[in-house]
């Protein structure tokens, strides 16, 4: 009947053509739907054939007969299955691996670029929504007229129903059957070209479904930054898809029932269940925002047990009833479909949850996968809602009433998994996922955290509120269940609070029952303790039926005792405490941490299509606990997942091999291999367990030797070891290899992964029995030199290398390995280690940062600024912290030498009216004041609403509107003296106006957020920033972090460079020394400054007493300089002053009596002079005593330093009292928290660079390194200011599950700006050429360039790069060899044909004259930049025609560094891999400043849809070839030829060809092989011109010295001798010797 309706229903009203449609898809879903319900069967073989002839008969434009299903049996809802592998190969998607996927729960999804070009999904995009080929498609979409050719479509194509319908339905099946088909899909558009645009209100499921997946493949990928910005243009209509969405999950007739009826298949529940996770991690988004808040609302109480239950909850805080008035207000005008979601639709998903889980067998099999998938799914999905206030606050009643906690822990899934979990089994059939899940889920039901005011609740707190919750329980039992509960009621608190005493009490209730019904009571007696019990479950708002059961039926299945005491025992029982686990934590990982794949998944093979028990760094956060814990636990795992790297390097390298022992009929383990960071180790044992502290039973240390030879390594390597030092982390790890498996065996096969199955763990593999970190403390042994020195034979080279070294071990983990031993549950492991594992420095100071995260979670003394708090938690209003909303803003700024003139500062607000005050001609400096009404604060002030205060307003409305404007002064600097080093540095850089609003913002109190483009001037503008907080707040702090050190030490060579006072500067940390200057800025540098600095005045001193005929050594000492300005200086100049003051004063009375005319002699200008003004006079000996007074000042300063007895002392004191300006990076800042609160240590500012680059955690530290005021309480920080670019790249995170799914990537700069908390976002850069620049400015809202790259007249900037036609070009490599990209070894990707284009280039450049350090190599993979490496050393190190360029790096290490020509090479020929993120080649194309050459495969990038934007650009030059001109050099003075003149166009062909009159000049390099061709031929004429110029000279030479020869026999003849040289040398030596 349905098939007849459908083709009826097709047919009225259509055109022939029409119905042949019509009928086509009706037969398309007959045989559908006799696949999909497995009544194919039924038809006739005939009827079947005659069927399927006919579907493959005609082509409905997306697929053809190949592609329909030929099986029989229904079609899976899971993964696809082997009979359906030919429909995926013929989609261009592979069969994911049944067994990899029953037993991990992992597919791949990577597409290379032959399945993207050879695939029958993107020969349907580009037939239905691309539309690039012919104008025939615009015929099919209803479009008449005809496209021109390579043209897109500006608008999304529009389709008929019944076609789009078919389309979409078969699309989604294809999806059902493999994520790579989503992939494919997503990559062509499909979403934003064809899905959204013909969404409607009616659109099928599989259209919403379709929408669904495609945005969770673009959140799984995390390419795009804004994965709904797609689908929320439209608010309306995405309202429509939510309801639409919500309603497929669970349908609303369901919703009110008892029970979930479990009709839809896995695919649709999960797809939506993950949309629904990713649509509450994108609350940012304003539209999604709105829609997600509707499920979370307190309507959901609609879903408790009774309304008792509500009215409990009402009792508890007056505001809930308003709430719940408002809501039901606001129902009264929703739809019925709304608000049955509203109030059921979390209580239906809880529901489906629990059947989902129900279903799960004792022992899952591969059926339950789907089941098991979906539980760990609503598990995530809860704890998301649960891990923010603004979803938590009326969820977690909800999850409480209905037992999501204890039903979870009853499963049968949650028994296996802890048992699995215990055993370090893994896999999604084992359960242990959803238990570590489930762990997480319940901290945070439990979280300590005031739902009502947000407020975290202390430890104290949290104690009085069990106690007093106990007090009500025991009151209740006693008064109305004494006769049962009287010893419970009676019990002190502390006892009853313990898990085991609680359910004790409890459960006698039960067991009373069941002795009395053994004994042959009355039923009501025996009944009677369960009664109580369910009386009291239900007098305490327990609901005692199960889920989805009427409360009020007798009938109603209820909840056993068990479970009903530990639904109690959660509540009223004490439990440990998050902090309490964090300290009891061992701060170096375990061998179980480091291979635990359930949390830390292998990086290369994570796809995150799975969710992980790890904790996900959100947009908001509950505490500053909750804050600091989710840091802590993803740093823990990600430095766990970086030292399991180096574990499994240094581990394969050493080769373990079992080594039988006959007679012992045992074996032991050898080493084949060697490595470089990891030894043998000849001897270790605990030397000492020092006795627990009061109130601990962890030891308070442990100490151990540990002994190890280093003599077999070379010399380098040696030394590294040898340079081991205090502090330093070594691993000593336990490798107990295994007696190996014959070849021929079956168990080996599987070992070695030969059989296709899985393959045996690493752990297991090389035999790592365990794993225990390490501190240095201290070397017992001495590096012995040669035997000379001790006596031994002379010249001998024979060394001793035994290290000796003393070792302090984790307390925490040795009291778990001694309670280990006790119990015999194992050996100890600390008489087992037989290697030594030491790391890179740079890669090692986990430590620091991981004390400091648990030292920071248990102080007290954690005081963020009020102004900050709500915005790092990401609560509140996020412009609140801005310094426009801050209490005490400060209206007038000292700019200084900010703006060059009064012109520029006019020009630098624009739309802002200047008013000048005081003089008509103003000149630098100039003082600002701004108008109260900038200032919230200040404009409030003003509002009074009384009658008064309106009369004052209107009186004064005229004077409101002068107060608007910016007033401007200036002054005249003080004169420092007449010696060169007096003047001031000045600024001389014209600041665009976003800067100068970025400097007026960093200046001013509160938090600034800066955006800086490439070439924007960051570093200008934070360096300017410094300069005005030093001097309009000079008794403030700043502190000054960054990632890097070269970043770091970039900043303070400019800062340096600034008028600000050397003594008050200091870099802290290892990089101070690599800083490009004569002086030292590291602690102790600046100290040995300080003390040098002492010698030099003191020695002015003497020269100054010695001018004025002053005996004595005032010289001697810092107190005696003192004592003589005292007594001295100042007496003369009080004398001096009464000249000044006189009224006759004259310019001549001032010199004559001038008593330190001597001591300025020298000075480069004379102090008086004909002509002069007495205004000028009297400035010039006032800035001499400023400098004399200058002088006795620093002397004071040091003074400390010379009382002080040694360096440790004085570099403290430097840092605590002198110090103004300190530099460091965010990793040191971690490392030296502890010490730097301990010194009392205060500042007052924070300006952080490269802050988009910096993790979360490590952002937040700095804010953390002092302790609160001790008057006040409150955080001494005033401003914080955080500049960056989040449109670059993220902070480096090596584990893709951390980066992915924890979202570890995202920084503190990036979640703010995703909060919306106001950014300036500077807007000119002057980095680059103004082509170069809009590869990238595409990227930012308003990217412009300065004056200098638009105006600038034949510079450097408007030439022509020599040698090249264009000044920037995408080079397409295609294979070379017969190969693309290559992997010798797993990800280590080459390319070796661009490699040699790129060389080529290279050394193309450097025979026209463009200097070496001048050219930069960028590539995308480290494997690539060795190649290229490799390359160079073969053919331009030893070269001195080419040498090496500037850099070979790749471009994450490039970031923030600049060239005047890259060279770059995309590697990759088959996926575009991690350069589809747009933030990695925005960095890579803004690196050039006047030239780049990028190298890659067109057809693989230019596909990229998220690349688009650039290629478009990228590909509108020529990429077939590589376009030169001959007849060119880099130094040619002549050469005059701009940018813009190629001397290529665009033929009649369409192809790429020399313009007429550039013919001779301008060529192409058709691949790899003509340009190496083309070089060796340059380099073969470069040899000979060599040799000619060579002949040339000897040629002259040679004359010269036939000259020399006829001048000397000339000379000899007349008596003269043989000349010489003056060193005895002939002058015919020296020609030879210079020749040579």
């Amino acid at each position: 009947m349905y098939f007849t309706n459908v083709a009826s229903n097709a047919y009225s009203g259509q055109t022939n053509r029409r119905y042949e449609i019509i009928m086509i898809e009706c037969e398309r879903q007959i045989w559908s739907l006799l696949c999909r319900s497995g009544k194919l069967h039924t038809l006739k073989p005939e009827s079947q054939e005659k069927l399927k002839k006919n579907m493959s008969s005609v082509d409905l434009g997306f697929f053809s007969a190949a592609a329909l299903p030929e099986e029989e049996e229904p079609r899976q809802d899971t993964s696809m299955d082997a009979e359906n592998t030919h429909q995926a190969q013929e989609l261009g998607v592979e069969e994911d691996a049944h067994a990899d996927s029953a037993q991990t729960g992992r597919v791949n999804v990577s597409v290379s670029v032959a399945d993207l070009e050879d695939n029958a999904i993107t020969r349907l995009a580009n037939t239905h929504w691309l539309c690039k080929d012919s104008a025939s498609k615009d015929k099919v979409a209803g479009k008449g007229k005809a496209r021109s050719k390579g043209k897109v479509a500006k608008h999304p194509v529009q389709h008929g129903p019944v076609l789009e319908r078919a389309v979409i339905d078969q699309l989604w099946a294809e999806m059902v059957l493999s994520p790579r088909a989503t992939v494919l899909l997503d990559m062509n558009q499909y979403l934003e070209k064809y899905l959204w645009p013909t969404f409607t209100a009616t659109a099928s499921a599989d259209h919403v479904l379709s929408i669904a997946a495609i945005i969770n493949e673009k959140c799984r990928d995390r390419v795009i930054a804004a994965p709904f910005a797609a689908v929320t243009d439209d608010a309306e209509k995405y309202a429509v898809l939510w309801r639409r969405a919500l309603n497929l999950f669970v349908p609303p007739k369901t919703l009110k029932s008892k029970t979930i009826d479990d009709t839809h298949s896995n695919v649709p529940q999960y797809t939506l269940l993950v949309f629904l996770i990713n649509a509450f991690q994108r609350m940012e988004n304003i539209t999604v925002r709105s829609e997600c808040a509707r499920l979370v609302g307190i309507s959901i109480w609609h879903s408790l047990r009774d309304a008792d239950k509500l009215e409990t909850e009402f009792n508890k805080n007056v505001g809930l009833r308003k709430a719940w008035n408002r809501a039901e207000k606001k129902s009264a005008n929703a739809s019925e479909e709304d608000l049955q979601n509203e109030q059921f639709f979390l209580s239906s998903l809880i529901k489906l949850y629990f059947k989902k889980l129900a279903s799960i067998e004792n022992t899952p099999t591969k059926a339950n996968i789907p089941a098991i998938e979906f539980c760990e799914r609503v598990l995530e999905l809860l704890t998301d809602l649960l891990g923010q206030l603004t979803t938590r606050r009326f969820l977690t009643v909800l999850l409480k009433d209905h037992y999501v906690a204890q039903t979870s822990r009853a499963s049968n899934l949650a028994q296996r998994g802890m048992k699995n979990l215990s055993s370090g089994t893994s896999g999604v059939l084992s359960g242990a996922t959803f238990v570590q899940l489930l762990e997480l889920y319940e901290l945070y039901e439990d979280f300590e955290v005031d739902v009502a005011t947000g407020e975290a609740v202390s430890r104290d707190e949290a104690e009085v509120i069990h106690a007093e919750q106990l007090q009500n329980l025991q009151k209740l039992c006693f008064v109305k269940y004494r006769s049962h509960l009287e010893d419970f009621a009676l019990s002190p608190i502390g006892d009853i609070g313990e898990a085991s005493v609680f359910k004790k009490h409890i459960m006698k209730l039960v067991m009373q029952a069941e002795e009395n019904e053994e004994g042959g009571e009355d039923e009501s007696q025996s009944t009677s303790g369960l009664a109580v019990l369910h009386g009291l479950c239900l007098d305490l708002g327990y609901r005692i039926t199960v889920v989805g059961e009427d409360e009020d039926d007798e009938d109603a299945l209820k909840y056993d005792a068990s479970f009903l005491a530990d639904a109690l025992c959660r509540t009223y029982c004490k439990k440990t405490r998050q902090l309490d686990l964090v300290n009891a934590v061992s701060v170096y990982p375990n061998e179980t941490d480091l291979f635990d794949d359930q949390r830390a998944p292998d990086s290369y093979r994570f796809q995150n299509m799975h969710c992980l028990p790890i904790p996900k760094l959100n947009l908001q956060f509950l505490t500053m606990h909750d804050y600091l814990l989710r840091n802590f636990n993803l740093f823990r795992l990600e430095t766990a997942y970086e030292i399991r790297q180096d574990v499994e390097d240094a581990v394969k390298r050493l080769q373990p091999r079992y080594m039988p022992d006959v007679d012992a009929l045992s074996g032991s383990t050898a080493f084949a291999g060697w490595s470089r960071m990891a030894c043998p180790i000849e001897r270790f044992e605990v030397t000492e367990v020092g006795a627990p502290a009061v109130g601990e039973t962890k030891p308070s240390f442990v100490l151990g030797e540990l002994s190890f030879v280093i003599g077999k390594y070379n010399d380098a390597i040696r030394r590294e070891w040898e340079n081991l030092k205090r502090h330093d982390v070594l691993f000593l790890i336990t490798i107990e290899k295994e007696a190996e498996l014959p070849s021929w065996s079956a168990t080996a096969e599987v070992a070695k992964g030969k059989t296709g199955g899985p393959t045996v763990p690493f752990r297991k593999e090389y035999g790592i029995k365990s794993v225990r970190g390490c501190m240095i403390v201290d070397a017992l042994d001495q590096s012995v030199g040669d035997d000379s020195k001790n006596g031994g034979e002379q010249g001998s080279s024979r060394r001793l290398y035994n290290r000796t070294l003393r070792v302090s071990m984790d307390a925490n983990q040795y009291e778990r390995d001694m309670q280990r031993v006790s119990k015999k549950e194992a050996r100890d492991v600390h008489q087992t280690f037989n290697i030594v594992l030491r790391r890179k420095a740079s890669e090692n100071n986990f430590k620091s940062v991981v004390e400091c995260l648990r030292d920071l979670m248990q102080s007290s003394d954690i005081v963020v600024p009020e102004w900050l708090h709500d915005v790092v938690l990401g609560y509140g209003d996020p412009s609140s912290a801005v310094f426009t909303r801050m209490k005490n803003p400060v209206t007038k700024l000292d700019f200084r030498d900010t703006f060059l003139d009064y012109e520029h500062a006019v020009a630098s607000f624009p739309g802002k009216q200047l008013k000048a005050v005081g003089e008509s001609t103003l000149k630098p400096p100039f003082v600002l004041t701004f108008p109260n009404d900038l200032f919230e604060a200040l404009a409030e002030e003003k509002v009074d609403d009384t009658k008064a205060g309106k009369r004052k307003r209107a009186a004064n409305a005229a004077n409101d509107k002068s107060e608007s404007v910016i007033k401007i002064e200036t002054y005249k600097p003080h004169n420092m003296g007449p010696f060169v080093e007096d003047a001031p540095k000045l600024n001389m850089i014209k600041f665009t106006p976003k800067q100068v609003e970025a400097i007026h913002a960093g200046s001013s109190p509160g938090l600034t957020l800066i955006v800086g483009p490439p070439g924007t001037g960051k570093t200008d503008t934070t360096v300017q920033i410094i300069a005005n907080i030093y001097h309009n707040f000079p008794n403030e702090k700043t502190l000054l972090i960054t990632h890097s050190n070269q970043a770091l030490n970039q900043l303070f060579e400019k800062i340096v460079d600034l008028d600000i006072d050397q003594r008050h500067v200091l870099r802290l940390g290892q990089g101070a020394e690599d800083i490009n200057s004569e002086e030292s800025w590291s602690k102790y540098g600046r100290v040995n400054s300080f003390l040098e600095k002492r010698i030099q005045l003191l020695a002015q001193v003497d020269a100054l007493a010695a001018t004025l005929s002053i005996p004595g050594a005032h010289g001697y000492t810092c107190e005696t300089a003192q004592n003589f300005f005292l007594q001295y200086i100042v007496r003369y100049w009080d004398q001096y002053q009464a000249v000044l003051k006189a009224a006759d004063v004259t310019v001549q009375k001032l010199n004559d009596f001038f008593p330190f005319h001597y001591y300025f002699s020298s000075a480069p200008t004379p102090l008086f002079y004909e002509g002069q003004s007495l205004e000028d006079a009297v400035d010039t000996v006032e800035g001499c005593y400023r400098h004399i007074s200058k002088i006795f000042t620093e002397l004071e300063d040091i003074r400390a330093f010379e009382l002080l007895r040694n360096n440790h002392d004085r570099s403290n004191y430097l840092l605590i009292k002198e110090a103004k300006v300190i530099a460091l990076t965010c990793t040191h800042a971690a490392m030296k928290r502890k010490e730097l609160v301990a010194l009392g240590f205060k500042y007052h500012n924070v300006i952080m660079e490269e802050a988009a680059q910096v993790l979360e955690v490590e952002t937040f530290i700095p804010l953390l390194l002092q302790s609160a005021d001790q008057d006040t309480g409150l955080s001494h920080l005033k401003r914080v200011v955080l500049i960056g670019d989040h449109h670059q790249l993220p902070p480096v995170v090596h584990n893709n599950g951390f980066q992915k799914y924890g979202n570890m990537e995202q920084s503190l700069f990036a979640r703010m700006i995703r909060l919306g908390v106001p950014a300036i976002e500077l807007d000119q850069q002057g980095r680059c050429r103004s082509g170069l620049a809009d590869l990238f400015r595409w990227n930012y809202s308003s990217l412009d360039d300065l004056e200098l790259i638009k105006k600038a007249a034949r510079s450097e900037f408007t030439l022509a790069n020599p040698g090249f036609a264009f000044d920037y070009q995408f080079i397409n490599v295609e294979d070379y060899q017969g190969k693309g990209e290559t992997e010798p070894i797993p990800h280590f990707i080459q390319n070796l044909g661009e490699a040699e284009y790129v060389v080529a280039t290279y050394q193309y450049m450097r025979l026209l004259g463009y200097p070496a350090s001048k050219i930069s190599i960028l590539t995308t993979y480290n494997g690539q930049k060795a190649l290229i490496e490799d390359v160079l050393e073969k053919r331009c190190r030893w070269n001195p025609l080419f040498g090496l360029p500037a850099d070979v790096a790749t471009v994450d290490k490039f970031q923030g560094r600049q060239n005047d020509f890259i060279l770059l090479s995309l590697v990759r020929t088959k996926t575009a891999g991690h350069l589809r993120d747009v933030r990695r080649l925005i960095v890579a194309l803004s690196r050039a400043r006047l030239g780049m050459y990028i190298f890659g495969r067109q057809n693989l990038f230019e596909n990229s849809y998220e690349l688009q934007e650039v290629f478009k650009k990228l590909l509108k030059r020529p990429s077939d070839g590589f376009w030169l001109r001959g007849q060119e050099l880099w130094d040619a003075p002549e050469f005059a030829r701009l940018a813009d003149d190629f001397g290529v166009v665009l033929g009649q062909h369409d192809e790429w060809v020399a313009e007429e009159d550039s013919e001779a000049a301008v060529f192409k390099i058709a691949n790899v092989a003509h340009m190496g061709s083309y070089v060796h031929q340059m380099i073969i004429e470069q040899v000979e011109w060599m040799k000619m110029e060579k002949a040339k000279k000897a040629q002259l030479i040679a004359d010269e010295e036939g000259k020399d020869d006829d001048n000397e026999d000339e000379n000899m003849d007349a008596g003269v001798g043989e000349s010489s040289n003056g060193e005895g040398q002939t002058d015919a030596a020296r020609i030879d010797e210079e020749n040579a």
